[in-house]
Protein backbone atom coordinates (compact mmCIF):
# COMPACT_ATOMS: atom_id res chain seq x y z
CA UNK A 1 0.00 0.00 0.00
CA UNK A 2 1.41 3.38 -1.03
CA UNK A 3 1.79 6.29 1.38
CA UNK A 4 1.08 9.83 0.13
CA UNK A 5 2.66 12.64 2.15
CA UNK A 6 1.67 16.27 1.66
CA UNK A 7 4.88 18.30 1.64
CA UNK A 8 4.21 21.29 -0.59
CA UNK A 9 3.02 24.11 1.65
CA UNK A 10 4.85 27.33 2.50
CA UNK A 11 5.04 26.76 6.27
CA UNK A 12 4.51 30.44 6.99
CA UNK A 13 3.97 29.94 10.74
CA UNK A 14 7.48 28.59 11.12
CA UNK A 15 9.11 31.06 8.74
CA UNK A 16 12.27 31.17 10.85
CA UNK A 17 13.29 27.98 9.06
CA UNK A 18 10.80 27.53 6.21
CA UNK A 19 12.23 30.57 4.43
CA UNK A 20 15.20 28.32 3.62
CA UNK A 21 13.55 24.92 3.12
CA UNK A 22 10.12 23.24 2.93
CA UNK A 23 8.61 22.65 6.36
CA UNK A 24 8.80 18.82 6.02
CA UNK A 25 12.57 19.21 5.60
CA UNK A 26 13.02 21.03 8.92
CA UNK A 27 15.16 18.77 11.04
CA UNK A 28 14.50 16.95 14.30
CA UNK A 29 17.71 15.33 15.51
CA UNK A 30 19.52 16.15 12.25
CA UNK A 31 16.88 14.36 10.17
CA UNK A 32 13.92 16.03 8.40
CA UNK A 33 10.57 15.53 10.09
CA UNK A 34 9.57 13.94 6.76
CA UNK A 35 12.14 11.19 7.46
CA UNK A 36 10.66 10.60 10.93
CA UNK A 37 7.18 10.17 9.43
CA UNK A 38 8.46 7.77 6.80
CA UNK A 39 10.36 5.74 9.40
CA UNK A 40 7.11 5.20 11.29
CA UNK A 41 5.34 3.86 8.22
CA UNK A 42 8.36 1.75 7.37
CA UNK A 43 8.28 0.21 10.86
CA UNK A 44 4.90 -1.29 9.90
CA UNK A 45 6.16 -2.51 6.53
CA UNK A 46 4.95 0.31 4.29
CA UNK A 47 7.93 1.39 2.20
CA UNK A 48 6.52 3.01 -0.96
CA UNK A 49 6.03 6.76 -0.70
CA UNK A 50 4.67 9.48 -2.94
CA UNK A 51 5.76 12.94 -1.78
CA UNK A 52 3.49 15.80 -2.89
CA UNK A 53 6.06 18.58 -3.14
CA UNK A 54 5.65 22.24 -4.08
CA UNK A 55 7.44 25.05 -2.28
CA UNK A 56 11.21 24.61 -2.73
CA UNK A 57 10.54 21.10 -4.05
CA UNK A 58 14.07 20.82 -5.42
CA UNK A 59 15.41 20.57 -1.84
CA UNK A 60 13.35 17.43 -1.20
CA UNK A 61 14.51 15.85 -4.47
CA UNK A 62 18.15 16.68 -3.81
CA UNK A 63 17.97 15.26 -0.27
CA UNK A 64 16.71 11.90 -1.54
CA UNK A 65 19.18 11.97 -4.43
CA UNK A 66 22.03 12.13 -1.91
CA UNK A 67 20.47 9.84 0.70
CA UNK A 68 22.16 6.63 -0.48
CA UNK A 69 25.54 8.36 -0.67
CA UNK A 70 25.23 9.85 2.80
CA UNK A 71 24.22 6.52 4.35
CA UNK A 72 26.92 4.33 2.79
CA UNK A 73 30.59 3.56 3.34
CA UNK A 74 32.27 4.42 0.05
CA UNK A 75 35.77 4.41 -1.41
CA UNK A 76 36.52 7.07 -4.03
CA UNK A 77 39.53 5.99 -6.09
CA UNK A 78 41.23 8.66 -8.22
CA UNK A 79 44.56 6.85 -8.66
CA UNK A 80 43.86 5.71 -12.21
CA UNK A 81 42.87 9.16 -13.38
CA UNK A 82 39.18 8.33 -13.15
CA UNK A 83 36.60 8.60 -10.43
CA UNK A 84 35.92 5.00 -9.43
CA UNK A 85 33.51 4.49 -6.58
CA UNK A 86 33.07 1.32 -4.52
CA UNK A 87 30.21 0.92 -2.05
CA UNK A 88 31.17 -1.24 0.93
CA UNK A 89 28.20 -0.97 3.27
CA UNK A 90 24.95 0.92 2.92
CA UNK A 91 22.46 1.62 5.64
CA UNK A 92 19.44 2.81 3.70
CA UNK A 93 15.86 1.79 4.28
CA UNK A 94 14.15 -0.30 1.57
CA UNK A 95 12.21 2.70 0.33
CA UNK A 96 10.76 3.55 -3.04
CA UNK A 97 10.17 7.30 -3.10
CA UNK A 98 8.41 9.28 -5.83
CA UNK A 99 8.73 13.05 -5.39
CA UNK A 100 6.17 14.95 -7.46
CA UNK A 101 6.11 18.70 -8.06
CA UNK A 102 2.40 19.32 -7.41
CA UNK A 103 2.61 23.08 -7.89
CA UNK A 104 3.45 26.09 -5.79
CA UNK A 105 -0.05 27.30 -4.89
CA UNK A 106 -2.02 24.06 -5.22
CA UNK A 107 -4.38 23.27 -2.34
CA UNK A 108 -4.21 20.00 -0.40
CA UNK A 109 -6.92 18.26 -2.42
CA UNK A 110 -5.34 19.39 -5.66
CA UNK A 111 -2.00 17.95 -4.62
CA UNK A 112 -3.60 14.56 -3.93
CA UNK A 113 -5.41 14.69 -7.27
CA UNK A 114 -2.17 15.41 -9.10
CA UNK A 115 -0.54 12.17 -7.89
CA UNK A 116 -3.51 9.96 -8.81
CA UNK A 117 -1.61 8.39 -11.72
CA UNK A 118 1.10 7.21 -9.32
CA UNK A 119 -1.44 5.61 -6.98
CA UNK A 120 -3.64 3.85 -9.48
CA UNK A 121 -6.92 2.16 -8.59
CA UNK A 122 -5.94 0.95 -5.14
CA UNK A 123 -6.31 1.78 -1.47
CA UNK A 124 -3.66 4.20 -0.24
CA UNK A 125 -2.62 6.08 2.88
CA UNK A 126 -2.15 9.82 3.26
CA UNK A 127 -0.77 12.11 5.92
CA UNK A 128 0.71 15.55 6.39
CA UNK A 129 4.45 16.18 6.30
CA UNK A 130 4.59 18.16 9.51
CA UNK A 131 3.31 15.92 12.30
CA UNK A 132 4.53 12.84 14.17
CA UNK A 133 2.43 10.23 15.91
CA UNK A 134 2.68 6.84 17.60
CA UNK A 135 -0.53 5.49 16.10
CA UNK A 136 -0.51 1.76 15.32
CA UNK A 137 -0.69 1.96 11.55
CA UNK A 138 -1.30 -1.78 11.15
CA UNK A 139 -4.40 -1.50 13.36
CA UNK A 140 -5.47 1.62 11.48
CA UNK A 141 -5.36 -0.20 8.15
CA UNK A 142 -7.17 -3.20 9.62
CA UNK A 143 -9.91 -0.92 10.96
CA UNK A 144 -10.31 0.67 7.52
CA UNK A 145 -10.59 -2.65 5.73
CA UNK A 146 -13.17 -3.93 8.20
CA UNK A 147 -15.64 -1.05 7.86
CA UNK A 148 -15.45 -0.84 4.05
CA UNK A 149 -16.06 2.90 3.75
CA UNK A 150 -14.26 5.34 1.44
CA UNK A 151 -12.12 7.12 4.02
CA UNK A 152 -10.66 6.73 7.49
CA UNK A 153 -8.84 9.42 9.40
CA UNK A 154 -7.04 9.31 12.70
CA UNK A 155 -8.70 11.42 15.39
CA UNK A 156 -7.11 12.83 18.53
CA UNK A 157 -8.38 15.15 21.24
CA UNK A 158 -6.07 18.14 21.50
CA UNK A 159 -6.41 21.89 21.77
CA UNK A 160 -5.34 22.62 18.23
CA UNK A 161 -6.81 24.64 15.38
CA UNK A 162 -7.56 21.64 13.17
CA UNK A 163 -10.69 20.20 11.61
CA UNK A 164 -13.41 19.23 14.11
CA UNK A 165 -15.13 15.85 13.87
CA UNK A 166 -18.62 14.94 15.03
CA UNK A 167 -18.28 11.18 15.68
CA UNK A 168 -21.15 8.78 16.26
CA UNK A 169 -21.03 5.71 18.53
CA UNK A 170 -20.25 3.41 15.59
CA UNK A 171 -17.21 5.59 14.69
CA UNK A 172 -18.95 7.14 11.66
CA UNK A 173 -17.94 10.76 11.17
CA UNK A 174 -21.24 12.65 10.95
CA UNK A 175 -19.74 16.01 10.05
CA UNK A 176 -16.43 17.70 9.38
CA UNK A 177 -15.77 21.41 9.94
CA UNK A 178 -13.05 23.81 10.93
CA UNK A 179 -12.37 24.16 14.65
CA UNK A 180 -13.41 27.20 16.68
CA UNK A 181 -11.75 28.43 19.85
CA UNK A 182 -14.57 27.05 22.02
CA UNK A 183 -14.35 23.46 20.82
CA UNK A 184 -13.02 20.55 22.84
CA UNK A 185 -13.87 17.95 20.21
CA UNK A 186 -11.77 15.32 18.41
CA UNK A 187 -9.62 16.76 15.64
CA UNK A 188 -8.22 15.42 12.40
CA UNK A 189 -4.62 14.28 12.96
CA UNK A 190 -4.08 13.01 9.41
CA UNK A 191 -2.81 9.43 9.09
CA UNK A 192 -5.65 8.57 6.72
CA UNK A 193 -6.52 5.48 4.71
CA UNK A 194 -8.38 6.22 1.50
CA UNK A 195 -10.08 4.30 -1.27
CA UNK A 196 -9.46 5.47 -4.86
CA UNK A 197 -13.08 6.69 -5.02
CA UNK A 198 -11.91 9.71 -3.04
CA UNK A 199 -10.51 11.18 -6.26
CA UNK A 200 -14.09 11.63 -7.50
CA UNK A 201 -14.61 14.22 -4.78
CA UNK A 202 -11.63 16.37 -5.80
CA UNK A 203 -12.36 18.81 -8.61
CA UNK A 204 -8.95 20.39 -9.15
CA UNK A 205 -6.03 22.42 -7.85
CA UNK A 206 -8.23 24.79 -5.84
CA UNK A 207 -9.86 22.01 -3.81
CA UNK A 208 -9.02 22.02 -0.10
CA UNK A 209 -9.12 18.34 0.86
CA UNK A 210 -10.30 19.08 4.41
CA UNK A 211 -13.34 20.97 3.12
CA UNK A 212 -15.38 19.79 0.12
CA UNK A 213 -14.06 16.20 -0.19
CA UNK A 214 -14.09 15.27 3.51
CA UNK A 215 -17.30 17.17 4.17
CA UNK A 216 -18.97 15.35 1.28
CA UNK A 217 -17.93 11.83 2.29
CA UNK A 218 -18.85 12.62 5.91
CA UNK A 219 -22.34 13.70 4.81
CA UNK A 220 -22.71 10.40 2.95
CA UNK A 221 -21.61 8.33 5.95
CA UNK A 222 -18.42 7.29 4.16
CA UNK A 223 -15.88 8.89 6.53
CA UNK A 224 -14.80 6.90 9.58
CA UNK A 225 -12.56 7.86 12.48
CA UNK A 226 -9.87 5.80 14.14
CA UNK A 227 -9.59 7.23 17.64
CA UNK A 228 -5.98 7.51 18.78
CA UNK A 229 -5.38 8.09 22.48
CA UNK A 230 -1.60 8.14 22.26
CA UNK A 231 0.90 10.75 21.11
CA UNK A 232 0.47 13.18 18.24
CA UNK A 233 2.19 16.49 17.65
CA UNK A 234 2.27 18.80 14.69
CA UNK A 235 5.13 21.19 13.97
CA UNK A 236 3.46 24.44 12.99
CA UNK A 237 5.67 26.78 15.00
CA UNK A 238 9.25 27.15 16.16
CA UNK A 239 8.12 26.37 19.70
CA UNK A 240 6.67 23.03 18.59
CA UNK A 241 9.84 22.27 16.64
CA UNK A 242 11.92 22.87 19.76
CA UNK A 243 9.59 20.63 21.78
CA UNK A 244 10.10 17.75 19.35
CA UNK A 245 13.84 18.39 19.31
CA UNK A 246 14.03 18.17 23.10
CA UNK A 247 12.14 14.88 23.18
CA UNK A 248 14.41 13.43 20.50
CA UNK A 249 17.64 14.61 22.13
CA UNK A 250 16.59 13.11 25.47
CA UNK A 251 15.83 9.75 23.86
CA UNK A 252 12.15 9.84 24.84
CA UNK A 253 10.52 10.65 21.49
CA UNK A 254 7.10 8.87 21.73
CA UNK A 255 6.82 8.45 17.95
CA UNK A 256 10.11 6.53 17.60
CA UNK A 257 9.34 2.80 17.43
CA UNK A 258 12.23 1.76 15.20
CA UNK A 259 15.52 0.68 16.72
CA UNK A 260 18.08 1.68 14.09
Amino acid sequence: MKVVILAGGFGTRISEESQYKPKPMIEIGEKPILWHIMKEYSFYGFNEFIICAGYKQHIIKEWFADYFLHNSDITFDFTTGTNEMAVHNQHCEPWKVTVVDTGLNTMTGGRIKRVQKYIGNETFMMTYGDGVCDVNIADLVKFHKEHGKIATLTAVILEQAKGVLDIAEDSTVKSFREKSALDGAPINAGYMVLEPEIFNYISGDDTVFEREPLEAVAAQGELMSYMHKGYWQCMDTQREKELLERLWSKGVAPWKKWTD
